[in-house]
C-alpha cells in the first residue's frame, strides 16, 4: 500500500504541495496534522450525534453545520492533542447519519474505521490537486474538496437523498461524510466517500471513461507512474473488443447506469467519469507462479465490506433478477468480466467527479450565452448530450454482452436455431453458422449485438434512431425520449 511520502513529488499541486521535510502539505497544514484533526474531528462528532435521538431527516437538516473548537491544551469538551489549534467542522450531521444508517454503516463501525489505526495517504491521487486518504480497513476514501464542491454537495443532498429512497443501489459515489477542519486560518474541507478499489485485490488495469475522445489520452507523465489511469483512446486502443459480460450482468450494469446518468441529467450535472479498474484473474495466477508462491499480496482476500452496497457487484445487483444475488463468495466485490482472449477478469467500477461539475457548467454558460441568446438551452440540453453520450459509449463500446457458442449433441440441434441469433446485411460481426458449431467444439465466441455502429471513435455523432443496438434497446433506454 501508499505510504504516507509524496514519492518523486516536488513541486505545488494546487493546494497539496511538500515542505522542507519531504511530508505532503495541503494548504501548507502537513499531512499528519490534517489526518490526526480529522480523527479528533470525526471522533467527537460521532459521539455527540449518538446521544442525539434518531428521528426522520428534515428539510433544515441538510443546512445544519456544527463546529467544535479543539484548542491543543484541551477543554471540558476535547482532548488535548500535540497539532496547532484547529475548529472542525461536521455540516448536515443528520442527513449524513441517515446516509450512513442506509448503507448499513453503524456509528461504531464508521469511528473504527476511520478513528482506530491511522489513515493511509495514496500516493497516486489524481490530477485534482486534492489528497487521498484510505482508511485501514480499506472501506473509506478520505478526500480533500475544493469550496465550490463542498458547497455543491450541500445543495444536492435534498435531491440525493431522494434518490437513494428510491435506489441505494448504485454507481454514484457514496457520500458518507462532509467535514471543515480550519487550521491556520484556512479551512480544508474533506468528505468521506465509498472505497472503490480495495488495495488487497492487485488491479491490472485503470481507466477513466467520459465517452469522449476530445484529449482523451493519458499523458506521458501519468504512464510513467507505477499505476496509470488511462483513458477513452487508451481503452479504445488497448481493449478495442470491449470487457464481456454475461447477459443478466450486462443488463443490469446498463440499467444500473441509465438509472444514475438520469438522476445527474437531472441535477445538470457534467463532465463525470466511470472509473473501470481490472483485475485479470489468470495474468494474477501467471504472477503467482513465475513469484513460485512466496508473495503473498496477491493471494491475501480482502476483508468482506462493511457498508452495504459498496462493492461494484452490489451496486448494479438491484437490477440482477429477483432470484437472489447474482454473486458468488470467489469474486471479491468484482464484477466478472472477459476479455477478447477469453481471460477472467473483475471489474471495480463506480461514477466519479460528480462535483466538478459547477465549473463545467459556469463556463458553458459564460462563454455560450454570447452565442445562444436563450442560456437555458444551454443548461437544459447539454447534460442530456453528455448523459446519452455517456451511455452509448459504456454500453456500446466499454462493455459488451457475450454470447457463447458450445458444441451442441445431434439431439439438441433441434433447439439450437435460438442459441446464436444471426445478422444478416448488417456488416457487424457474422454470427457463426450452427453446422460449424456442430463439427467441432469451440472456444468461446464472442459477437456483439449492434456492432455494426462503426467507428466508436466517431463520437458524439449520435446514429440515427434505426441503428440503434436493437438488442439492448430495452435496457439502454434514450434519455432524450424521457
Amino acid at each position: 500500500s501508499s505510504s504516507g511520502q509524496p514519492g518523486s513529488q516536488t513541486i505545488k499541486k494546487g493546494h497539496r504541495g511538500v515542505d522542507s521535510t519531504g511530508e505532503t502539505t495541503y494548504k501548507k497544514t502537513t499531512s499528519s496534522a490534517l489526518k490526526g484533526a480529522i480523527q479528533l474531528g470525526i471522533t467527537h462528532t460521532v459521539g455527540s450525534l449518538s446521544t442525539k435521538p434518531e428521528r426522520d431527516v428534515l428539510m433544515q437538516d441538510f443546512y445544519v453545520v456544527e463546529s467544535i473548537f479543539f484548542p491543543g491544551e484541551g477543554s471540558n469538551l476535547t482532548p488535548a492533542h500535540h497539532y496547532n489549534d484547529f475548529r472542525f467542522k461536521t455540516y448536515a450531521p443528520v442527513a449524513f447519519r441517515y446516509f450512513r444508517e442506509l448503507f448499513g454503516i453503524r456509528p461504531d463501525d464508521y469511528l473504527y474505521s476511520l478513528c482506530s489505526e491511522p489513515l493511509i495517504e495514496l500516493s497516486n491521487s489524481g490530477a485534482s490537486g486534492s489528497l487521498f486518504y484510505v482508511s485501514s480497513d480499506d472501506e473509506f476514501i478520505i478526500k480533500t474538496v475544493q469550496h465550490k464542491e463542498a458547497e455543491f454537495l450541500q445543495k444536492l443532498l435534498p435531491g440525493y437523498y431522494m434518490n437513494l429512497n428510491q435506489n441505494p443501489r448504485t454507481l454514484l459515489p457514496k457520500f458518507y461524510g462532509l467535514y471543515c477542519v480550519q487550521a491556520g486560518g484556512k479551512n480544508i474541507r474533506i468528505v468521506v466517500m465509498n472505497n472503490l478499489l480495495p488495495r488487497s485485490v492487485k488491479m491490472h488495469l485503470k481507466y477513466d471513461l467520459k465517452g469522449s475522445t476530445y484529449k482523451r489520452r493519458a499523458s506521458q507523465k501519468e504512464r510513467e507512474k507505477v499505476f496509470p489511469t488511462y483513458k477513452d483512446l487508451d481503452f479504445m486502443q488497448d481493449i478495442p473488443d470491449g470487457l464481456f459480460l454475461d447477459s443478466d450482468m450486462y443488463n443490469a450494469l446498463c440499467k444500473t447506469l441509465q438509472r444514475d446518468c438520469l438522476v445527474l441529467q437531472s441535477f445538470k450535472i457534467m463532465d463525470y467519469s466511470l472509473l473501470v479498474a481490472v483485475h485479470n484473474i489468470d495474468q494474477a495466477q501467471r504472477e503467482r507462479a513465475i513469484m513460485d508462491g512466496t508473495s503473498q499480496s496477491d493471494t491475501r482476500r480482502p476483508a468482506a465490506q462493511k457498508a452495504l452496497y459498496s462493492t461494484a457487484m452490489e451496486s448494479i445487483q438491484g437490477e440482477a433478477r429477483r432470484g437472489g444475488t447474482i454473486e458468488t463468495d470467489d469474486q471479491m466485490g468484482g464484477i466478472p468480466a472477459r476479455n477478447s482472449k477469453g481471460e477472467r477478469l473483475l471489474l471495480y467500477i463506480g461514477i466519479i467527479d460528480v462535483l466538478q461539475s459547477y465549473r463545467f457548467v459556469k463556463k458553458l454558460e459564460h462563454s455560450w450565452k454570447a452565442l445562444v441568446h436563450d442560456g437555458d438551452t444551454v443548461s437544459v440540453h447539454r447534460p442530456s448530450f453528455y448523459a446519452e453520450r455517456f451511455q452509448r459509449f459504456m454500453c456500446n463500446t466499454a462493455f459488451k454482452k457475450k454470447v457463447i457458442s458450445i458444441k451442441l449433441s445431434p439431439s439438441k440441434k433441434s433447439r439450437s436455431g435460438t442459441t446464436v441469433p444471426r445478422r444478416t446485411g448488417q456488416g457487424g460481426v457474422p454470427s457463426q453458422s450452427h453446422s460449424s458449431c456442430e463439427t467441432k467444439a469451440q472456444p468461446i465466441q464472442y459477437t456483439l449485438p449492434g456492432s455494426h455502429l462503426g467507428r466508436p471513435d466517431l463520437l458524439p455523432r449520435t446514429p440515427p434512431v434505426d441503428e440503434a443496438n436493437s438488442d439492448s434497446i430495452a435496457t439502454t433506454l434514450s434519455t432524450s425520449s424521457l
